[in-house]
């Protein structure tokens, strides 16, 4: 559902009598709230605003910039909680729980939540119905990570065996609504970048009482699970409304693509763990801790800690920049430094002058507001180069495992400056006729801001817009009549940036590369019935990904032991389609990603034989 970002076309304050209504309908919707909960997300004496989306979509967000309630169809019928009103109050609606915290890397990808990866408790399945609003949780995590709708009610879930889908997923963590939050945040340190893991707070305060008790409660202990298995594919499909951009092509295919996993227990405050043997981990003293602390905060404010990702909460530093910062092999414990917690050593560095750190009441968590890049152990560190991997990457590797490498390929969307925006790309000394990454591109906004300190003394997070960025952003976008802006957010600054340049995307294969104007358009699979009720089944698209329609249906003759043509699209010149009799469509499409490296998500499916 916000897979991908949506613009919303309409702002709008409800009245009383709208947010008395809206406070009936949320009741009506989640019968296990009492009056109490749905005071605590929709405060009676606070301002609702809704914001409309072109999806048809409804957020309404309260006072202070966090949404607590979307409507999926916007006529009140298909009402659920975000996040964060699930953080607020966990027990709005009941909970899956997963076998494990790894199988959330998963669901906090976009991928529906299967049965294979729900403990079922040993009182046997709950019960519920099918479309009711459920929330997923992590073992020894209170917080939710998503939410969605069940496909099936619990008596069709036991006839089915406990297989297929379970929860089709509406809303997660780190999707683009919990982005579009301002101030966006996470409820505890075992919410990371690409995974949720249990609470470390929760753990170091009681042991599980089937673990025997230890003298050491600052020891990691892995625990491991049963295999986890959760629907992973994300491949498009073209007919659902409700989901367009995130629907798996069959069942059969996510279980077939099922991954192994063990579940990570973490019994310490803010603690990570590599996977490595028990031998290999370091025994660190407090003082070595303190030094690897700080040279790991270093090196995440040269690489990875953008000025315009300020202010940002402590947690979020933690997890998503010093975190993966650390030396492999080593476990970095905030517990066993001489600060015992992160937000004394945060202050403690803000008192050193290396960086700007406040504490947040409303948040309750020390928030990073600036960096002093002129501070002396700032321009004496040197930085390593290291190669990010982020967990997209990760998880199409895991997937592709076995496949061959020749076949390996590389789909990345780049911008090309505009004349909207040339005049920033001079200003500061880039070059205005390469290509740019999402990143790259607006890092030039932002250079440009610093450049012009443009950022607001009051208010850190407003850029003040002069006359050459507010033309960059809004010249004739604005209409007749209507007033320029004279401020924008810094979350925003970089999305509009990216709007008014022209987007590309550049395909590699091995030492093959094309760079082609507009986004990717993804290949199309599609199964129709022709005379004498036979099928034939479609793949078209192929030239984007630089991959020869003759050579493909010539393998797939052989791989399917049937008949393959190639012929021409009509209206379309160049562009060839392959008929494949029969319906593969589902092993064609696992093939194209385990075989060619196609992202499952440039894939679409069409099934037109099914009624």
């Amino acid at each position: 559902m916000f897979k991908k970002p949506v613009e919303a076309k309409l702002l709008q304050r409800l009245s009383g009598a709208d947010k008395k209504k809206l406070r009936r309908t949320t009741k009506d919707r989640f019968p296990h709230a009492s009056d109490a909960n749905i005071d605590e997300i929709l405060p009676p004496k606070a301002d609702i605003t809704v914001a409309k989306y072109t999806n048809r979509v409804h957020v309404y967000v309260i006072e202070g910039g966090l949404p607590m309630i979307f409507d999926i169809d916007g006529r009140g019928t298909e009402i659920y909680p975000t996040v964060y009103a699930l953080w607020k109050v966990p027990e709005l609606v009941p909970s899956f729980l997963l076998k494990g915290g790894e199988v959330s890397r998963y669901v906090i990808g976009g991928a529906d939540l299967m049965f294979p990866g729900i403990s079922i408790p040993p009182e046997g399945l709950p019960s519920f119905l099918s479309g009711q609003p459920w929330a997923v949780k992590v073992p020894g995590n209170p917080a939710p990570i998503a939410v969605g709708a069940t496909t099936m009610s619990s008596s069709e879930a036991l006839k089915a065996g406990l297989r297929g889908k379970a929860l089709r997923i509406t809303h997660y963590y780190r999707d683009y609504l919990w982005q579009s939050a301002e101030g966006h945040y996470i409820p505890n340190a075992g919410f990371l970048e690409d995974v949720v893991m249990e609470d470390p707070n929760l753990l170091s305060v009681s042991q599980p009482a089937d673990e025997p008790l230890d003298a050491s409660n600052d020891e990691d202990h892995v625990n491991t699970a049963e295999r986890d298995r959760v629907d992973t594919s994300s491949i498009h499909a073209t007919t659902d409304i409700d989901a367009p951009m995130n629907l798996d092509v069959t069942d059969q295919i996510s279980e077939e693509m099922t991954t192994d996993i063990s579940g990570l227990k973490v019994s310490d405050n803010v603690t990570a763990e590599e996977p490595s043997d028990e031998k290999e981990q370091q025994t660190l003293s407090s003082e070595e801790i303190d030094a690897l602390l700080d040279k790991c905060l270093l090196q995440a404010l040269h690489a990875t800690v953008k000025d315009k990702d300020l202010p940002m909460p402590g947690s979020t530093l933690w997890s998503n920049h010093v975190l993966p910062c650390r030396p492999s092999g080593i476990t970095l414990d905030i517990k066993k430094s001489s600060h015992k917690k992160l937000s004394k050593w945060l202050q403690s560095k803000s008192s050193a002058g290396l960086i700007s750190a406040k504490e947040d009441k409303y948040k309750k968590e020390v928030m990073l507001l600036s960096i002093n890049r002129c501070h002396q152990q700032f321009m004496a560190f040197k930085p390593e180069k290291r190669v990010p991997e982020n967990a997209e990457q990760r998880h199409d590797n895991s997937v592709s495992e076995g496949a061959h490498t020749k076949l390996q390929l590389e789909v990345v969307e780049v911008y090309k400056p505009s004349t909207h925006v040339k005049s920033i790309f001079t200003a500061v000394g880039a070059d205005t006729g390469s290509y740019y990454s999402a990143s790259d591109a607006t890092d030039i906004a932002f250079r440009y801001v610093e450049k012009e300190n443009l950022v607001k003394p009051t208010d850190k997070a407003m850029v003040t817009l002069d006359a050459a960025l507010c033309d960059a952003l809004y010249k004739g976008t604005i209409k007749k009549g209507s007033t320029y802006p004279t401020d924008v957010h810094k979350k925003d600054l970089g999305s509009t940036f990216l709007s008014r340049m022209q987007i590309h995307h550049r395909v590699s294969k091995g030492n093959e590369v094309a760079v082609r104007k507009g986004a990717v358009r993804p290949i199309q699979i599609m199964t129709e019935r022709r005379q004498g009720n036979k099928k034939v089944t479609r793949v078209s698209g192929l030239e984007t990904f630089l991959m020869d329609a003759d050579s493909l249906a010539s393998e797939l003759q052989k791989k399917f032991a049937c008949s393959t043509s190639v012929a021409e699209i009509p209206g379309k010149k160049g562009q060839h389609e392959v008929l494949v009799q029969g319906g593969v469509i589902d092993d064609l499409a696992k093939h194209l990603v385990d075989h060619y490296g196609i992202p499952k998500r440039h894939i679409e499916v069409l099934d037109k034989t099914k009624k």
